[in-house]
């Protein structure tokens, strides 16, 4: 087999974070099958050195030789005693871990952007790659339902899960909150093995399921929340020998990585304006970008120039001015939407960067709106002059506190929206701690994993709440409680297009403000800016409260 898939320079892991630890279980014969200069370990253990991964472990066959590529520390080939033992192996690499654990079957022909997905994401947390809407039951692809972005469920190879509609890919990562968990289901998992499987002496076994199968089916069920990372267009899949490996490799050739690569830079859960009339066209800005080598950081820069540009043009406050005001407003977004695009793109995820996006989006959203009331005023003040009036002064103290009046509203729902999620986070580390006190001894209790049918789905499974300002989906540990309420209702409604959108755009993301703030300001002027900010922010106020109120009392 040929393979020559370019290998880009290794990334450093986000700045202050551990790099990731993977552990490659080799123990298929396809896993040592020959893939170019190497077999299929080697390849993937290359692919492993363009990520933030800088230690691999590959339990296999004894005697295989793995080469460890620039940038990755291989700590050794360790030869398979079997799968109790490749489970204690496991949980031996989570306890030592100072970062993320990646678990990957040996036997995988992916692109390598297919495993940035999950093991390159800026967050590091636990999650599985995950085709969606697939057949699921085949025995090297073990079938999953993915809900709200989360695995909600996960079975073993025959098995059947309900309500399936992917599979799992054989490449896992838990992150550092849930190592404990890891190293506590990879015990318990290992012990039941010793045992002959999920029924102890004498049960069915585990059906020929690897270490990698089991683990995930043992974290969704222990309440651990697993984020589904879609590969999209691009190619992560296990074979069983040369012909499937040969087909596998021609696959990855049939699609273009970077361009794959380009449209996974662009978020999917982006309001109705910004998919439209922003993402549709932004690419072509972020592959400029990364052609003439600019950092994230520096786009923010431009952005934030673009902003500042805008907000004197609106200062002026002549109608032609508002209306190049207005267009300056919507290219300052468009970068604000490239900087993002562009950190993922190119993988250049730093703290610095993420403080800079969030706080100078606060700071050019306010400094547009001084310069539409201080252009209102303005020019409300000449129109009294001229006419020898006194209005002009009453004119002037209105749009004032109509700006102040919009600026508090927006920094409320920021307030609540970041007090909601720091709660939401707290709710997850004391779930975490909670996980991490010693269970019951090996062997007791009912099996993690089921002989038969699954078990109902863990509580933890579900998904969580939209993000009021992003729409950006997140897990919390107890979501499936209110499964019947707040959180069932909005998951039912995600799965109507005409309702999802509603969402996303009733609670005035920050595309729909830049839209709004621009439109009416050109049209219009900046009295009725105010007022439609005013108008929508209090709405979106009220169904963020209530939202979040029914899922709160729902707990």
């Amino acid at each position: 087999m040929r393979d020559s898939t370019p290998v880009p320079p290794s990334p450093p892991p986000p700045s202050g974070t551990a790099p990731t630890t993977a552990v490659i279980l080799a123990t298929t014969a396809a896993a040592s099958l020959r893939c170019g200069d190497g077999t299929l370990v080697d390849r993937l253990t290359a692919q492993l050195g363009t990520l933030p991964v800088r230690e691999v472990h590959v339990v296999g066959r004894s005697g295989a030789v793995i080469r460890a590529s620039d940038g990755t520390h291989l700590i050794g080939s360790h030869g398979s005693a079997g799968l109790a033992d490749d489970l204690r192996r496991i949980a031996r690499v989570a306890r030592e871990a100072a970062g993320p654990v990646a678990v990957l079957a040996g036997d995988l022909v992916a692109h390598t952007e297919s495993l940035a997905v999950l093991l390159g994401h800026p967050a590091r947390d636990t999650g599985a790659v995950v085709a969606v809407e697939e057949d699921g039951d085949g025995p090297l692809h073990p079938p999953v339902r993915v809900e709200g972005g989360r695995v909600a469920a996960a079975g073993l190879p025959g098995r059947r899960v309900a309500g399936a509609n992917g599979t799992f890919r054989g490449v896992l990562q838990v992150g550092d909150g849930d190592l404990a968990s890891l190293a506590e289901v990879a015990e318990e998992l290992a012990a039941r093995a010793e045992d002959g499987g999920p029924g102890g002496p004498g049960g069915s076994g585990y059906g020929g399921a690897g270490a990698v199968e089991l683990l995930l089916v043992g974290l969704v069920r222990s309440g651990v929340a697993v984020r589904a990372a879609g590969p999209g267009r691009l190619h992560c899949d296990r074979v069983a020998g040369r012909i499937a490996a040969e087909a596998a490799v021609r696959r990855l050739t049939e699609v273009d990585e970077d361009r794959a690569r380009l449209e996974a830079a662009v978020k999917d859960d982006d309001g109705f304006f910004t998919t439209c009339f922003v993402s549709s066209w932004s690419p072509h800005l972020v592959r400029l970008a990364a052609g003439l080598r600019l950092t994230p950081n520096a786009v923010t820069g431009f952005s934030v120039g673009l902003a500042a540009l805008s907000a004197v043009w609106f200062s002026a406050g002549t109608r032609e001015a508002r209306i190049a005001g207005a267009v300056l407003l919507y290219l300052s977004f468009v970068l604000d939407c490239v900087d993002g695009q562009l950190a993922r793109y190119t993988r250049a995820f730093s703290p610095l960067g993420s403080w800079l996006d969030a706080t100078f989006d606060r700071v050019k959203e306010y400094a547009v709106y001084a310069g539409l009331a201080a252009g209102y005023a303005a020019g409300a003040a000449e129109g009294t002059a001229a006419a020898g009036g006194t209005a002009g002064a009453a004119a002037v103290r209105d749009i004032w506190t109509l700006a102040v009046a919009a600026l508090i509203l927006q920094v409320l729902r920021h307030m609540v929206d970041s007090a909601y999620s720091g709660a939401r986070a707290d709710a997850a580390v004391r779930a975490a701690a909670g996980r991490a006190l010693p269970g019951p001894r090996a062997g007791a209790g009912p099996p993690l994993v089921p002989a038969q049918a699954p078990a109902p789905d863990p509580p933890s499974g579900a998904p969580g709440d939209e993000d009021a300002d992003t729409g950006r989906g997140a897990g919390r540990p107890d979501a499936g409680r209110d499964a019947g309420g707040v959180a069932g209702l909005s998951r039912r409604l995600e799965r109507d297009a005409f309702a999802r959108w509603l969402k996303r755009t009733i609670v005035l993301p920050i595309g729909e403000r830049m839209a709004l703030i621009a439109v009416t300001a050109a049209v219009f002027d900046a009295r009725v800016t105010f007022l439609a900010l005013l108008a929508w922010g209090g709405l979106a106020t009220l169904y963020m409260l209530g939202g979040r109120m029914g899922r709160s009392m729902a707990r």
